[in-house]
């Protein structure tokens, strides 16, 4: 291979990597905002037209959207974005109350005062945001929230596994099918309660406990909510 030859493929794989990741970000954005509700079909061709290129680099960027559980694949149905009943919302939400339990526990010892202020910061933003009944501020809010504190857990592949779950229920709760707006308030209470725990430095299997719980209460207001449903 030349030099010559070795910059202009260096260049093409740099073309097809940048478009491959614009696929990704603009699907996957649209997974998350709603826009792509759970069981869309998405069509590849008209994707590749909007960004301007060959189908190839958005084939890629749908096998990693399937790893990331966003996508799943079909034969002769092609790709559509993963459905999500009620009985995977529930027990993903359970999978998400045992991981961030854990990961907050281990992020206690590395916060800084910094990140107790944003923490603090973020609370009184979400008091506002129910206020005003911006539920989807209040969504947003609430994930920078837990997200601060993992962000300090200091395992990535934990992170990881939280990132994936935690992004097919945001894909869910976009649509607002399953949104429980009487736990808002507790959630700010629990808040609160979790970051008096973080900063006096709880012994880590009580901050394990709160956290967990936290989840869990959602849970368990989203199961009363269907029984009286019913």
């Amino acid at each position: 291979m030349t030099f010559l030859y070795e910059i202009i493929y260096d260049l093409s794989m740099k073309g097809t990597i940048s478009k491959q990741k614009m696929a990704y970000e603009l699907i996957r954005e649209r997974i998350l905002d709603g826009t792509y509700p759970p069981g869309t079909r998405i069509v590849l061709d008209a994707v590749a037209r909007e960004i301007g290129t060959s189908t190839i680099p958005v084939r890629e960027a749908i096998r990693r959207l399937e790893a990331d559980g966003l996508i799943e694949y079909q034969p002769f149905a092609g790709a559509r974005v993963a459905p999500m009943d009620e009985t995977a919302y529930v027990q993903s939400l359970s999978v998400l109350a045992v991981l961030e339990g854990y990961a907050t526990a281990l992020s206690a010892s590395r916060l800084t005062e910094e990140d107790f202020r944003r923490l603090e910061e973020i609370n009184q933003s979400m008091k506002e945001a129910l206020t005003e009944f911006d539920f989807v501020r209040f969504g947003n809010l609430n994930r920078d929230f837990h997200q601060t504190i993992l962000e300090r857990c200091g395992n990535d592949v934990l992170k990881e596994q939280i990132r994936q779950i935690g992004e097919k229920l945001d894909a869910v709760r976009q649509r607002g099918v399953w949104h429980v707006p009487s736990r808002a308030r507790e959630s700010i209470d629990e808040h609160e309660h979790l970051v008096e725990l973080l900063r006096r430095k709880a012994p880590a299997e009580e901050i394990e406990k709160a956290a967990r719980q936290h989840k869990l209460n959602t849970v368990t207001a989203f199961l009363n909510r269907r029984e009286r449903s019913v």
